[in-house]
């Protein structure tokens, strides 16, 4: 059995921190380098990693935000309230996952997971949104669970929940923390730095005997 665990933001849902600062918050990044250093302020800031955690609120985690790097509160507000809105499949990955889909259900010894850093309010609208979550065959949202990556006791975690046994899981994350703390704890991982990369990433840890399949999942029984 080969259990495949994906990241979701910047691998099968887009995010781009910088260009989100940079379009709602212009006058404080007049230039590409201050957009970089305010979306690592904003996001890399346990302000923001407590609202991740499930630790404090979105209207929390604003109101610090706000209060430490003196931003408008309520353009904060108006933009990140509704994230779980904006983040959009990524169709190179989404159709790579349901490759992967379509051949565990024709018998291949393939299971599906997601570890995702995400607020729980997040999380539910993104459930809503988006039919490829039960394609999975299980997963973590860190809001639910109160732990965070690189934390290893997230990966533990999904690993006791569904039996995974490190030799055999795969892990791909956009993070390279993310990637090192599952390396340590023995899983294979993967840095996706660009997602149109991560289908030629991923086959040489696949079944020997499977090809990669371009055709449309089948349903589940």
């Amino acid at each position: 059995m080969k259990n495949v665990v994906f990241d979701l933001g910047a691998v099968l849902l887009s995010w781009e921190p910088v260009s989100l600062v940079h379009a709602v918050i212009a006058p404080h990044t007049p230039t590409a380098q201050a957009a970089h250093a305010l979306a690592r302020e904003m996001f890399h800031h346990e302000d923001w990693l407590g609202f991740d955690r499930g630790t404090h609120s979105l209207e929390d985690a604003i109101g610090r935000m706000a209060l430490r790097l003196s931003l408008p509160a309520e353009r904060l507000s108006t933009t990140l309230a509704p994230m779980g809105e904006r983040l959009e499949p990524i169709d190179v990955t989404i159709e790579l996952l349901a490759s992967l889909r379509a051949r565990r259900d024709a018998g291949e010894a393939l299971r599906l997971y997601y570890l995702s850093n995400m607020p729980a309010p997040y999380a539910r609208v993104l459930e809503q949104r988006h039919d490829f979550f039960g394609w999975f065959d299980g997963g973590i949202f860190s809001g639910d669970v109160r732990l965070l990556k690189p934390e290893p006791e997230i990966y533990e975690l999904l690993a006791a929940r569904y039996g995974l046994k490190a030799p055999d899981t795969v892990f791909i994350d956009d993070s390279a923390a993310n990637v090192a703390a599952a390396r340590a704890l023995g899983w294979e991982a993967i840095h996706c730095e660009a997602p149109t990369a991560l289908p030629s990433q991923l086959a040489p840890y696949l079944p020997e005997r499977s090809i990669l399949s371009t055709s449309k999942p089948s349903e589940r029984a």
